[in-house]
């Protein structure tokens, strides 16, 4: 690539969607300038490089702006194609399946794993919906370290929100969608993804923030454990 190559992000630290982004740009060896985003005070620039969502993450690579997370591990898997590590699988068919499973945590999962926690108004069935469909990336691991065989990669990266954001949720609300007991796979993958040597290095430093964060949206929505 070109010496004056630069590559921007603008995220959150402490976001599930930003995480995927470092992941994958720490993956590949990419060197990039990350910019840290006050979505209650968005930068002339997110909205500039983002215009339809206002959203984080957008990737800039020499002043080329690309917007929402999947889309932006797809980018960066196949501009530095011959560099790190690969992030989707090069049969076509495991890279379909694989962009379905992210498509499936991001419109299924995630959205139910929410619900259960921050909704009071169908609580217990938003909790065995949410089981239910946890019970689907169970299955989907087999006997695998990781959702692509023995290495990291673009299931893993939809996931990061189940993988090191859920269990802090459960430990601020006292009720668990996510046991050893129910999905042993799903369990032990989380303790892998979270000791990865790249996942580690992007981790948020301070659990604590993030515990009390989510205690404070459950306070908000009564759904405390008693």
């Amino acid at each position: 690539m070109a010496e004056a190559e630069e590559v921007k992000h603008y995220g959150v630290r402490g976001s599930p969607l930003s995480l995927r982004v470092d992941i994958a740009l720490r993956l590949k060896g990419v060197k990039s300038k990350f910019c840290e985003e006050d979505l209650q005070n968005k930068s002339p620039s997110l909205i500039k490089y983002n215009p339809v969502h206002k959203k984080v993450p957008v990737l800039v690579h020499n002043e080329k702006p690309i917007a929402e997370s999947l889309v932006i591990l797809e980018y960066i898997d196949e501009t530095w194609k011959h560099q790190g590590l690969p992030i989707l699988p090069q049969d076509p068919y495991q890279r379909a399946n694989a962009r379905f499973w992210a498509s499936f945590i991001d419109e299924k999962c995630s959205p139910a794993i929410c619900k259960a926690y921050w909704e009071i108004e169908g609580h217990e069935k938003a909790m065995e919906e949410a089981c239910e469909l946890l019970q689907f990336l169970e299955n989907e691991l087999k006997d695998n370290k990781f959702f692509w065989g023995e290495t990291i990669g673009f299931v893993d990266m939809a996931a990061s929100f189940i993988g090191y954001w859920l269990r802090p949720i459960q430990e601020a609300v006292g009720v668990e969608v996510l046991t050893k007991e129910k999905c042993p796979k799903l369990h032990d993958w989380c303790d892998e993804f979270v000791s990865h040597s790249v996942v580690k290095e992007v981790l948020p430093p301070n659990k604590e923030t993030l515990i009390a964060f989510f205690l404070g949206r459950c306070e908000s929505t009564k759904l405390l454990a008693k």
